[in-house]
């Protein structure tokens, strides 16, 4: 079996042996690696989609391997590489912002157990912070035997960004910089510090409006129920895991989260003139009911079990509807873990990461939010150690990035990333 897996991977991946680059024959000659050639990104020399040859279990190589996925997007022998930590699987290949401002050459790793990166049988005790941050280490130790002097800088967004922290944590010197945007450390299964934020971010009125949106959608509940069963049929969704009452509640309790993460308008929220039409098409916007639905809750099941295991999450509080929830138990959680697994969070390691962070997590500029749910659970470092942490006050999840920054705030992660590094960089975005 593993001889045809093994053929089957060469047939597809080798490019053909005539015309080698010093690239090509670079990566022929790393142990464990098979590659083909992919679209070349526009300001790149070429790139290249890798199979590279991991161990399940990075202590115990006998247990078996599995193939993770891991895009080069080559610029020259001489640029910085931009080592991009994904937190989820990365079916394409695509520039970060830090890659084209850095000019540098970009090794994007699709992480552990998502995606292509899935060995024939998981083992989802083999899918912890410990594994995942191993399988980096050893994707740079092999960059660099093409880029041996490199700068090297690691970045990551959201999941990905938490990915980039407890690479840094577990292996400190692999990289001289780390830029990680919006990303949480969660210290808790469910993180008071969510329910702080949602109490307190943006105006009265408008966080207002939101709780009585939500309110409406409950108490309307009877009515809107045959309109989203409705929807979810003709968008062939499925909750035989919690019901279409359920997702529905579920829905509209994450629909707070969700409209401060992703930056909404609370001119946009219907009053309590709207029809059941337009109460439906806001919300479905906002917090769409299929983020409950049995296809997107098992195609997460890896997600949700690191976040009930070892990185926390959030859950939801309730005491705002009384009696109008009645599928649900008071403050659910949001993890749902894979079947056959329980919930069994254990905060040692986050609680280590976020001490060491504070402490001695040095050269890390810290991207966040201001209007991010996120951002509540944000690193600060202590005083006195060599972080920096840009906040962008009305940024939600999306839109906190450099290219949104003010001049000042440019000019400022410019001056420090010299001083870290070396490496100048022009952010005229």
């Amino acid at each position: 079996m593993h001889v045809i897996r093994i053929s089957f991977l060469l047939l597809f991946f080798l490019p053909a042996l005539h015309a080698q680059s010093d690239l090509e024959r670079m990566l022929f000659d790393l142990e464990g690696v098979v590659f083909r050639q992919i679209e070349t990104p526009e300001g790149f020399e070429s790139a290249w989609e890798l199979k590279i040859k991991q161990p399940l279990d990075h202590q115990n190589p006998d247990k078996g391997s599995f193939y993770q996925r891991v895009f080069l997007s080559h610029r020259n022998m001489d640029a910085p590489v931009v080592l991009v930590t994904e937190g989820y699987q990365r079916p394409a290949n695509w520039i970060y912002e830090l890659t084209r401002l850095a000019g540098g050459n970009q090794i994007q790793v699709e992480h552990r157990f998502f995606g292509a990166s899935v060995p024939d049988s998981v083992d989802y005790s083999l899918l912890n912070a410990g594994q995942f941050t191993a399988d980096l280490h050893r994707i740079n130790e092999l960059m660099k035997e093409i880029y041996p002097e490199n700068l090297r800088l690691s970045t990551g967004i959201s999941k990905g960004g938490m990915t980039t922290l407890f690479y840094k944590y577990f292996y400190p010197d692999d990289v001289d910089v780390a830029i990680p945007y919006v990303a949480p450390v969660i210290l808790d299964f469910k993180d008071p510090r969510i329910y702080d934020f949602l109490d307190t971010v943006g105006t009265d009125e408008c966080r207002e409006k939101i709780v009585d949106f939500q309110r409406q959608m409950l108490e309307r509940k009877d009515d809107l129920l045959p309109l989203v069963k409705w929807y979810s049929k003709g968008a062939d969704l499925a909750f035989d895991r919690l019901g279409l009452e359920g997702a529905f509640e579920y829905a509209v309790l994450e629909y707070s989260f969700s409209f401060w993460q992703w930056g909404h308008d609370c001119e946009a929220i219907p009053g309590r003139g709207a029809s059941d039409d337009e109460l439906l098409a806001h919300f479905l916007e906002i917090s769409n009911v299929d983020f409950f639905s049995d296809a997107i809750i098992d195609g997460y099941a890896p997600f949700y079990y690191q976040m009930g295991t070892e990185m926390g999450y959030y859950g939801y509080e309730t005491d705002a509807f009384p009696g109008l929830i009645d599928a649900l138990e008071k403050e659910p959680s949001a993890v749902f873990m894979p079947e056959g697994h329980e919930p069994a969070f254990d905060p040692a390691l986050t609680v280590k990461l976020y001490n060491w962070l504070r402490e001695s997590g040095e050269r890390i500029l810290y991207i966040n939010g201001g209007w991010d749910t996120w951002s509540a659970t944000r690193m600060i470092p202590s005083p006195g150690v060599d972080a920096l942490v840009i906040d962008l006050s009305q940024a939600d999840h999306r839109k906190a990035r450099i290219a949104q920054m003010t001049a000042e705030q440019k000019a400022l992660v410019a001056a420090t990333l010299k001083r870290w590094s070396g490496l100048e960089i022009q952010i005229t975005e």
